[in-house]
């Protein structure tokens, strides 16, 4: 039975597959970056990769905490103007849950994503059914990791996590959530948090500039 379920969500969401738009988005530029939270190696590795697309807008889903990306880029001499900083989700399929509605209001066709090795292939497969079921062409960056990052992958998550895009895919067809926790990387104020006091993971080499 809960093959047949498999298979029937499948088909649906293939038919709602716009595989001419998949194609054409496939061979339009990079056009936005999403990043996905676990891993402060990952905010690094954007920070640079903002400097070769100034003018793409980057999404930073459930990062690092808003200081420690801030002085990422500041200390790779990045621009911010284009980031911005989502905190709702909490889990991967919530990364894509919330990340859907903005990367549809910035018309995104292209996107790439940033994550690391450990969340695959989980992170590219909820890409391709939630996002790709809107026209949304994905590529997956991955990142080289020196610590251990936050995200752990079992094939119980992996199926359950599948099955719930699948669904959704059908669902985001027609609902938008919004996130009330989203800003925009220029406005955090860093010499309050300074104040404040804040932690960044080792291996990005910060606590000692803040």
């Amino acid at each position: 039975m809960a093959i047949l379920i498999l298979i029937g969500l499948v088909g649906s969401w293939w038919l709602l597959l716009d595989r001419p738009m998949l194609r054409e988005s496939a061979n339009r530029p990079i056009d936005s970056i999403l990043v996905l939270g676990g891993s402060i190696s990952r905010e690094i590795y954007v920070a640079q990769l903002a400097k070769k697309f100034p003018q793409v807008p980057i999404l930073i889903s459930r990062g690092s905490s808003d200081p420690c990306i801030w002085l990422i880029f500041q200390t790779a001499a990045a621009p911010i103007h284009h980031v911005w900083l989502q905190n709702c989700a909490t889990s991967t399929f919530k990364n894509y849950y919330f990340a859907l509605p903005l990367l549809k209001q910035w018309n995104v066709h292209h996107l790439k994503i940033i994550t690391s090795a450990s969340h695959l292939p989980r992170a590219k497969w909820l890409a391709q059914i939630i996002l790709g079921s809107h026209g949304i062409w994905t590529e997956v960056d991955v990142v080289e990791e020196k610590g251990i990052p936050g995200n752990r992958e079992t094939w119980l998550k992996t199926s359950l996590d599948v099955i719930r895009s699948l669904i959704w895919a059908r669902v985001s067809q027609y609902y938008n959530p919004e996130c009330s926790q989203l800003k925009h990387l220029p406005v955090v104020d860093f010499s309050a948090w300074k104040k404040r006091g804040f932690k960044c993971e080792h291996q990005a080499g910060l606590n000692n500039k803040n």
